[in-house]
C-alpha cells in the first residue's frame, strides 16, 4: 500500500485530505506541530474512515525530528499544506512567515531527497497573482504578491522550479488555491480558526452561531453587481479531490504541474451571505466599512487546464458548500475545543 506523507494534515485542508487519501486506500502519515490546529481533527478523521492515520508532532524546521519521521515511514509522496497562512499576520511578523514557509519547505525538500523520496504535491495559493490586469485568471498570467505570505508561496513555487530544473527526476505539482470553504458533508471536521477569523466563511458561521455580533463587510462600492468584493469559493472536498488527482497524476507522469484550483465564477460577498442565511434559516446582522488596504474587487479562476491535466473539475454549488458550513459550525459551535 502506497504511503503518502502530509504536513500540517490536521489542518483544515489536510484533514480533508487525510479523509480522501484514506478512503482511496493510502496509508497516510501526518505531520503537523498543532500551532495553528487540533490533535481532535485526527480523531475525527477516524470516526469518518474508519482508519486512524499516524500522527507525528513535529515541526517541519526541525531537520532531525523530520529526518526520523522519514527514516521510520518510508513515504512515498508527500503533500505539503504546513505553513503559517494569514495576509494580517503576515504583514506584522513577516520573518516568522519567513521563516516557517520558506525555510519549513527548504528543510522539507532537502530531508525528501536525502530519502529519495521525489513526489511532491505543494498547496500554493491565488495570492501569488497579484492583483490580476484580467479575468478569469490563467495559470500563465505574471506573477506578484501584494504581503509577504503571498510572497512566501510566491518564493516556495520559484523554488521548486529551480529545484526540478536542476534534477528533472523530481515529480511536482504546484496547485494554486481560490478560496477553500464548508466543511466535510459528516459535520465532524471543518474550519476552526484560532482567534479572529482571517477568511470570509467562518466569520459568517461563527456570527451564525452567535460567537459574533455581526459579519464586517469591507468595501460596498466595487465595480461589482453589488458592490461587494467577488471571489472564486470552492467547496473544500472538490479542492482536496484535486490534491488526490494532482497525486495520481505524478505518481504515474514525470514532470512538473502547475493548476489553479477553482469553480471558475465569482460570487460577491453579499451573495454568499444570502446564500448562507437560505440553507441556514439564520439572519446574518451585517455592517458595511471601508476596503481594506491590498483588496481588489474581484479574482476568479479559468479551471480548464486542471480538467485538461488532472481530470478534475469542481461540481459542488455555493448553497452545499453553505450547507455543509454551516452543519460542521452547528455541530461544533466552539470548533475542536
Amino acid at each position: 500500500m502506497s504511503k503518502v506523507l502530509v504536513t500540517g494534515g490536521a489542518g483544515f485542508i489536510g484533514s480533508h485530505t487525510v479523509v480522501e487519501l484514506l478512503q482511496a486506500g493510502y496509508e497516510v502519515v501526518v505531520v503537523d506541530n498543532l500551532s495553528n490546529s487540533s490533535a481532535v481533527a485526527l480523531d475525527r478523521i477516524a470516526q469518518i474512515t474508519g482508519r486512524n492515520p499516524t500522527f507525528e508532532k513535529v515541526d517541519i524546521c526541525n531537520r532531525e525530528s523530520l529526518w526520523l519521521v522519514f527514516s521510520k515511514h518510508r513515504p512515498h509522496a508527500v503533500i505539503h499544506f504546513a505553513g503559517l497562512k494569514a495576509v494580517g499576520e503576515s504583514v506584522e511578523k513577516p520573518l516568522s512567515y519567513y521563516q516557517n514557509n520558506i525555510s519549513g519547505t527548504v528543510v522539507l525538500c532537502e530531508v525528501m531527497a536525502e530519502f529519495g523520496v521525489k513526489q511532491l504535491v505543494f498547496s500554493s495559493s491565488a495570492t501569488v497573482y497579484g492583483n490580476p490586469s484580467s479575468l478569469p485568471i490563467r495559470e500563465d498570467f505574471p506573477l506578484s504578491a501584494t504581503n509577504p505570505y503571498g510572497r512566501t508561496k510566491l518564493f516556495i513555487e520559484e523554488m521548486l522550479r529551480d529545484l526540478y530544473a536542476s534534477d528533472t527526476t523530481w515529480r511536482i505539482a504546484l496547485l494554486r488555491y481560490f478560496n477553500p470553504v464548508g466543511a466535510h458533508p459528516s459535520g465532524l471536521i471543518g474550519e476552526d480558526p484560532q482567534g479572529t477569523p482571517n477568511n470570509l466563511f467562518p466569520f459568517i458561521t461563527q456570527v451564525a452561531v452567535g460567537r459574533r455580533k455581526r459579519l464586517t463587510i469591507f468595501g460596498s462600492d466595487y465595480p461589482t453587481p453589488d458592490g461587494t468584493g467577488v471571489r472564486d469559493f470552492i467547496h473544500v472536498v472538490d479542492l482536496v479531490q484535486g490534491h488526490l488527482k494532482a497525486l495520481k497524476r505524478i505518481e504515474i507522469d514525470s514532470g512538473f504541474v502547475t493548476c489553479n484550483l477553482g469553480t471558475g465564477k465569482g460570487y460577491s460577498v453579499m451573495e454568499v451571505v444570502r446564500s448562507f442565511e437560505q440553507v441556514s434559516g439564520v439572519t446574518i446582522p451585517c455592517q458595511v466599512a471601508g476596503r481594506r488596504s491590498g483588496d481588489i474587487s474581484a479574482c476568479y479562476a479559468d479551471p480548464s487546464f486542471a480538467e485538461d491535466e488532472l481530470g478534475w473539475r469542481a461540481s459542488r454549488s455555493l448553497d452545499e458548500m453553505c450547507s455543509d458550513g454551516w452543519r460542521w459550525q452547528r455541530m461544533n459551535p466552539n470548533g475542536y475545543e
